[in-house]
């Protein structure tokens, strides 16, 4: 629950309900970012903006899998304004033995859930893998079902993410893609997880598989080897594992990844996936900055990485979340700006997004120790609206001052607008101009009618419903 103060208080509590969200382009308030991409709607027509961090944990195994994931995570989440986790879990610890699946895995994603639940943060279950998987010292794909024909494999604990191009590596991916058991075992976890987890209210949706690499041919370059991997062996997977999971669920979303390589800004080569509810899920690093480099704003990695980005929800006519973003070292001279402008970014084209990670200590985590920020990445928590019941006529946010904008035509449904507010940052004021009035911390509006909502710090303006002061 988030509090707004003005003259009043109110609590605003964003309650989106799971399995009810519907795709934008069939939507009557859909609206389109970033040129014509479509954005998400829940079933009552409101555009819907997902923010949030992923929620993970790497090192524990076996009995204590998902120990470091704890019920302060989702509260720390819901105060700071967040209402969207993308949750790893991983297919070695969902079936160590083939065809053996773990109950006791499974009742523990569903205690996740369980308090996502409770502080209103919509869950992406992400099919996780670095590397493929254990067979090769990382997480992920089980070793039963890594097969890498003798190939060589040499760690770089440097640079783990060059192992990715060692052989053995990038043979077990082409054996995953086309050797049909493996294709018939991971299209069986799918339906495990979906057929397990498809009614729970926290529940948005299913990241079929993180980064999904495959292997070079000879003589090619990395993009044209990407596009060839994306276009000939992940997009046929994608579709395989959507199928398995229509088998069992209808309603959740399901989130598609291309290879990470769109980070250096190359369009993607995946085909259409055929399902009515896609959501592309682009990851949004720099090689240069996960090198340990600063941000540097002449080089144009942002601008290049949107116009590559955008290409397929253009051409596909679905909506986008990007599903890992931020920098390993956030306190370089250039990185609050990097924030900035990253953010602005993919707030013109996305529907929302999940930073990397929430975590309570150093390196990727969002926060420390005692839960505070770690430098720059306070800009991650500011206010937004998480359902919009109308047509959006713009929004911007100003983080200069801190202030939040929207303006929508009503919708004539009679669902409310929903906003999502850092509490723990500061207090807020919230004006709301035009035929609209509050109730329960939400705002409800004459349909047709012009709204205007402006959110910014305390002290700042006495909110105004029709031109009247109203307390929220």
């Amino acid at each position: 629950m988030r509090t707004f103060r003005g003259i009043g208080a109110f609590v605003c509590t964003v309650a989106l309900a799971a399995g009810v969200l519907t795709p934008a382009a069939n939507a009557e308030n859909a609206e389109e970012g970033g040129g014509g991409i479509p954005r998400l709607t829940d079933d009552r027509g409101r555009v819907i903006t997902l923010r949030g961090w992923n929620v993970e944990d790497k090192t524990n195994r076996g009995e204590k899998a998902l120990a470091a994931i704890t019920e302060r995570h989702f509260r720390d989440l819901n105060a700071n304004g967040f209402n969207f986790a993308r949750l790893l879990v991983f297919w070695d610890d969902l079936e160590p033995r083939r065809g053996q699946y773990s109950a006791a895995y499974l009742r523990k994603i569903e205690r996740i859930l369980d308090w996502a639940d409770t502080y209103d943060i919509q869950v992406l279950i992400d099919a996780h893998q670095d590397v493929f998987g254990p067979a090769f010292g990382h997480r992920g794909i089980p070793e039963w079902a890594t097969r890498t024909d003798g190939l060589p494999f040499t760690p770089n604990p440097d640079d783990w993410f060059s192992e990715y191009f060692q052989p053995a590596v990038q043979r077990a991916f082409t054996h995953l893609y086309e050797d049909p058991d493996l294709q018939r075992a991971q299209a069986a976890m799918w339906r495990v997880l979906a057929d397990r987890f498809e009614g729970h209210p926290a529940v948005l949706g299913y990241d079929l598989i993180n980064e999904p690499m495959g292997e070079l041919g000879e003589g090619e370059d990395l993009p044209t080897a990407a596009r060839r991997i994306e276009r000939d062996q992940i997009t046929p997977m994608h579709n395989r594992l959507a199928d398995a999971v229509r088998s069992v669920d209808r309603d959740n979303w399901v989130f598609v990844e291309p290879t990470p390589i769109v980070g250096e800004g190359v369009p993607t080569g995946l085909g259409k996936i055929k399902d009515p509810k896609v959501v592309y899920a682009p990851h949004f690093y720099n090689t240069a900055m996960e090198a340990g480099a600063d941000y540097d704003p002449a080089a144009g990695w942002i601008e290049s990485y949107e116009a590559a980005v955008t290409a397929y929800p253009k051409e596909h006519r679905v909506p986008v979340v990007v599903g890992e973003w931020g920098p390993l070292n956030n306190a370089l001279p250039n990185m609050g700006r990097f924030y900035r402008e990253a953010l602005a970014s993919m707030n013109r084209y996305s529907s929302g997004w999940a930073g990397y990670v929430w975590c309570y200590g150093g390196g990727y985590c969002a926060v420390d120790g005692a839960g505070k920020f770690r430098t720059n990445k306070e800009q991650t928590a500011s206010p937004y609206a998480s359902a919009v019941a109308g047509r959006v006529r713009s929004e911007s946010y100003d983080p200069a001052t801190r202030t939040y904008r929207l303006s929508y035509v009503a919708s004539g449904r009679g669902a409310a607008t929903e906003l999502s507010l850092p509490s723990r940052a500061r207090d807020w004021r919230v004006a709301v101009e035009g035929a609209a009035w509050v109730l329960g911390g939400r705002i409800h509006a004459r349909p047709g009618a012009r709204i205007s909502v402006t959110v910014g710090p305390d002290p700042f303006v006495s909110t105004v419903v029709d031109g009247r002061g109203v307390s929220m």
